[in-house]
């Protein structure tokens, strides 16, 4: 069998397989072929999803479309809203001069941001196959065997489990997901509704004084967005019926509202987990398959997104050769507490759903907190993704944190990102990337809306060097992107 390492590409060898093409395969398989990594995305259904759910955008995500050029693509087919509402659904508005150009939701229908981060990897070079499951892996020093349903084997230098939250390749790893499962059901879908809207919109404001896992708006002309609590209702492994959606609307809100004609139907847990490993050897986790927690916040998607663009640079620098020892294994390093901090804040916004006497106490205690711009700033930081700062080093803002997209000579920073290579932004017009020209962009520009001197950015657009002076600078350059080519 030949070796990983040596394989050329008419082998059928390939150097990274992806199991899952939802948003996070999709993303990670784009960010490899910018490094012309060879790329097979692997996805066990073969169609797409035919749920038409509606999923949104955070800040960070969508500066991170932006340093790709995929924004206005996706805005074209997504709804904007304020930044605003997200922190356990308690209805604040968005704090003044939030620290981004991009600074509102993006709600877009789960099908087409899967159809159009797909269609990016396509087309940047990556092969997707549907219809293939993962039923065996094994690696050793130089790759791993992917054993799919139908009997045949797949050889990659390197493995991603972008899976989802059932894993395949997370537990034929065998690495733990330890958590809390989940301890209430709710149901969610789209429907027509039976009775006029000023019915609905007065009792759901009664209800959901007490009830915020309940709400039933419009999304669309004669449809409505439905959930509703879900305790007791059929098999959690099996789809909701329409007469279940039925049964909980009487038991919750006295009505069924006539619900009828549904688009889609699905239910959700508050399962909390996280997985011990992010990597083992050459098979790595992202996305679902490293985390799961409830989807209040709507951050899930957001967080599997930047999984994917934290590890591509990552994993194509190994693969290139010029990977400094410890990259790699900086992605689990980083991105392992990140999520940590989303499972907590999901843990601490469901409490604030409860019912419960004491719940409701804390709820309007968090209420009057979040009239202060400081907290309620804060919150939305977390959820959103701007408040993310890797442990790179001391020193001052924005070091380690991602940089806004701010004003050049000519156009704007994230403009010059889309190719996934490093920048050096440099005010003083006397530094130099030297011989890492090949892998960083050097943008020489005084005019730059910067309050430092210069910095580098890595190609997942966090700040790893501040400063002034060219033998620091190659200090920094050599951690984070390796000997300079002779």
């Amino acid at each position: 069998m030949p070796s990983c390492v040596t394989a050329e590409p008419t082998t059928g060898i390939f150097d990274v397989i992806i199991v899952g093409c939802g948003p996070t395969g999709a993303m990670l398989a784009a960010e490899l072929r910018l490094h012309d990594v060879r790329v097979l995305v692997l996805e066990k259904e073969t169609e797409p999803p035919s749920a038409v759910r509606i999923v949104g955008l955070h800040i960070r995500s969508l500066e991170l479309m932006a340093m790709r050029g995929l924004l206005s693509r996706l805005l074209d087919h997504g709804r904007r809203r304020p930044a605003a509402g997200f922190f356990a659904a308690i209805n604040k508005p968005a704090p003044t001069g939030l620290d981004s150009t991009y600074d509102y939701l993006l709600g877009i229908r789960q099908p087409v941001i899967e159809r159009l981060l797909e269609e990016h990897a396509i087309a940047l070079g990556a092969q997707v196959r549907r219809g293939r499951a993962v039923t065996g892996l094994a690696q050793d020093d130089d790759c791993v065997t992917v054993e799919l349903s139908d009997g045949q084997q797949l050889r990659t230098r390197y493995l991603v489990g972008c899976d989802g939250a059932r894993s395949a390749v997370r537990k034929l790893l065998g690495v733990g997901f330890p958590g809390e499962p989940a301890r209430n059901d709710t149901l969610m879908g789209e429907m027509e509704v039976g009775v006029p809207s000023e019915e609905i919109a007065a009792a759901v404001a009664t209800i959901r004084e007490t009830q915020h896992r309940f709400w039933v708006r419009p999304v669309g002309v004669g449809v409505y967005s439905v959930v509703v609590p879900a305790a007791g209702v059929s098999d959690r492994a099996q789809p909701p019926t329409l007469e279940d959606f039925r049964h909980q609307l009487r038991a919750v809100a006295g009505t069924d509202f006539g619900v009828h004609s549904p688009r889609w139907m699905s239910r959700f847990g508050d399962a909390t987990r996280l997985a011990e490993r992010y990597r083992v050897g050459r098979v790595l986790l992202a996305g679902d398959a490293a985390h799961i927690h409830p989807p209040i916040g709507g951050q899930g998607l957001n967080l599997g997104v930047q999984d994917a663009v934290n590890l591509g640079w990552k994993l194509a620098a190994q693969l290139r050769g010029w990977a400094p020892d410890t990259l790699l294994d900086s992605y689990h390093a980083e991105r392992h507490p990140v999520a940590a901090d989303v499972l907590d804040n999901t843990r601490a916004q469901t409490e604030l759903l409860s019912s419960e006497p004491g719940a409701r106490a804390v709820r309007r205690l968090f209420t009057e907190l979040m009239d202060f711009d400081e907290v309620n700033r804060h919150l939305l930081d977390k959820i959103t993704g701007v408040a993310i700062r890797y442990d790179i080093g001391d020193g001052p803002d924005p070091l380690g944190r991602r940089l806004r997209d701010v004003q050049l000579r000519h156009g704007n920073l994230y403009a010059q990102l889309h190719r996934g290579r490093g920048l050096l932004l440099d005010r003083t017009e006397r530094l130099s990337v030297g011989g890492w020209s090949d892998r960083v962009d050097h943008l020489a520009d005084p005019t730059a809306d910067l309050d430092v001197p210069a910095l580098l950015m890595r190609p997942d657009g966090h700040v790893a060097w501040i400063g002034d002076d060219q033998q620091d600078l190659d200090d920094h350059l050599s951690r984070w992107f390796g000997r300079p080519a002779d």
